[in-house]
């Protein structure tokens, strides 16, 4: 174990001074709670007192001021911040006032868990209070919050012992939910989002399902995948990159309409915007296109504006992202050119190096054609796209999963929503021609053979359901972790992860 603290020491001291006194500092009962602290303060008023004559409330203690015979604490409930009024002579009406002198004042800290009963007033100086009548502690915290002081200078507030380290509060962000109040909105706002994007797709018909985590085969991106061993099959196992293969299945099955919120995973390098383990939606939809989906993502983001902010308009950063319907529409050449000023529609791979060189992109030596492209797009196009912009029609090296344009066969019906200068969906018209499919995953699997560690792998057993015959079918993925950056406004997708990978602690 641990050195323990010095005040953790005496904070242990206390429990064992409670259980001496015969107050169990972890006890199972608990009356039920009839009120909470954001309620009380939005509706509470004078003429309704009698309403407010017997309240039931439970939360941590995140202030004290101790004083004679009658105190305040500031109590947190999972909906905010009340103060409480402790009278000695209120919670010991009897001669013995052990109860307020020696547990409330001397083994009572900022942290533990109390239940308390009481009325609802107004204090003299207008504040909206509880006077306890009735006060059990439910949990005894061992460990000290790091509270927040501030400090009055000559210069101004300062500071003080606030929790504001990333990696202090990604790895403690029980803590974190405790002493920063904002950082729980951040999560209920990502709930609100989901929730919202699934009431959208529920009133369409579209049925939510669940696809394999471990996979035989990984597929459905262009990504490493984590691999793992099934001792009892003796065989290999993949946790998902994507579960795209497996939802095209259930469209050949006959459901034209199927998501899922899905758990990937893939072994990649960790920035502001990549975790290793992602949320994403994958939505496929039968005999619509890319056309169609187009339309219905700008829809559905438009909603979620709407749903979080009342506004089609956002802040993100120093920007503001406007949602409102219509979007910007380019082709990804189109795109190239307008940035860089390069027309690279004809070029081949000997050429496209060339550029990618002059505009001083560092390119791997196995990249191929459509790797080359996506690096340049990448590079010199992506991160200027802040309002959201869609870039359709990209070539079909770097589209193995796409249906081919219908007025182009050198281009895919595919397109991605980038916004904020990053890729937040990904969508296109399914490929649905059984040999044109084998030879794009068979070129896939020779890329993997020149190095690419990136590069599809050819899943015969999805090859052989394709053959059964898959209608005309649009699918997209969203990914909803960088979604809910942008729409709660912070910086970091680990901000926005309630336990983001870490690398472990020095022991």
């Amino acid at each position: 174990m641990q050195e323990l603290s010095e005040q953790t020491t005496i904070r242990i001291q206390k429990k064992e001074r409670l259980e001496s006194m015969g107050i169990n500092p972890y006890p199972a009962s608990v009356r039920p709670i009839n009120a909470k602290a954001a309620t009380i303060l939005a509706d509470y008023k004078e003429e309704d007192k009698a309403n407010y004559s017997h309240v039931v409330m439970a939360g941590r203690i995140m202030g004290r001021r101790i004083m004679g015979g009658a105190s305040f604490i500031e109590l947190q409930d999972a909906s905010g911040r009340i103060q409480l009024y402790v009278q000695r002579d209120s919670i010991c009406p009897g001669e013995d006032k052990s109860h307020y002198n020696t547990f409330f004042k001397k083994l009572l800290d900022i942290g533990d868990i109390i239940e308390i009963q009481g009325f609802v007033f107004t204090t003299q100086v207008g504040a909206i209070a509880v006077h306890v009548t009735h006060l059990q502690l439910l949990t005894k915290a061992l460990t000290p919050l790091p509270i927040v002081k501030e400090v009055s200078t000559n210069e101004g507030a300062k500071i003080y012992d606030a929790f504001t380290d990333p990696a202090q509060r990604y790895r403690q962000r029980y803590v974190d939910l405790i002493v920063n109040p904002a950082v729980r909105k951040v999560f209920e706002q990502r709930a609100k989002l989901i929730h919202t994007m699934k009431d959208s797709l529920h009133r369409k018909g579209y049925l939510e399902v669940e696809t394999p985590i471990l996979q035989p085969i990984y597929g459905g991106a262009s990504a490493r995948p984590f691999v793992t061993h099934h001792h009892t099959l003796d065989m290999p196992l993949y946790l998902r990159i994507s579960n795209e293969l497996y939802l095209k299945r259930l469209i050949i099955g006959g459901y034209e309409g199927v998501y899922e919120f899905a758990k990937d995973f893939r072994n990649e390098g960790m920035s502001r915007f990549h975790n290793p383990e992602f949320t994403q939606v994958e939505l496929y939809v039968a005999y619509k296109d890319y056309t169609w989906m187009m339309d219905y993502v700008e829809e559905l983001l438009e909603t979620v504006a709407l749903a979080l902010h009342g506004s089609t308009t956002v802040p993100f950063g120093t920007d503001l992202i406007h949602f409102q319907r219509p979007w910007k529409r380019f082709t990804m050449f189109e795109a190239i050119h307008h940035f860089t000023g390069y027309d690279v529609r004809n070029m081949d791979e000997t050429a496209l190096r060339t550029v990618a060189h002059q505009l001083a992109i560092d390119i791997g030596d196995n990249f191929a054609k459509g790797k080359i492209i996506d690096e340049i797009f990448g590079a010199k196009c992506e991160p200027y796209l802040i309002q959201p912009t869609i870039i359709t029609d990209y070539p079909v090296e770097m589209s193995p999963l796409a249906k081919r344009h219908r007025s182009n066969p050198a281009l895919t019906e595919r397109f991605e929503v980038i916004c904020a200068g990053k890729e937040i969906c990904n969508a296109f018209s399914e490929l649905n021609d059984p040999i044109d499919q084998q030879k794009r995953l068979e070129e896939q699997r020779k890329l993997g053979e020149r190095g690419d560690e990136e590069a599809m792998v050819v899943d015969h057993d999805f090859l052989k359901a394709l053959r059964y015959g898959m209608p005309p079918t649009v699918g997209i993925g969203i990914g909803i972790d960088r979604l809910t950056m942008i729409m709660t406004n912070v910086p970091s997708i680990q901000d926005v992860l309630f336990f983001p990978q870490m690398r472990p602690e020095n022991p």
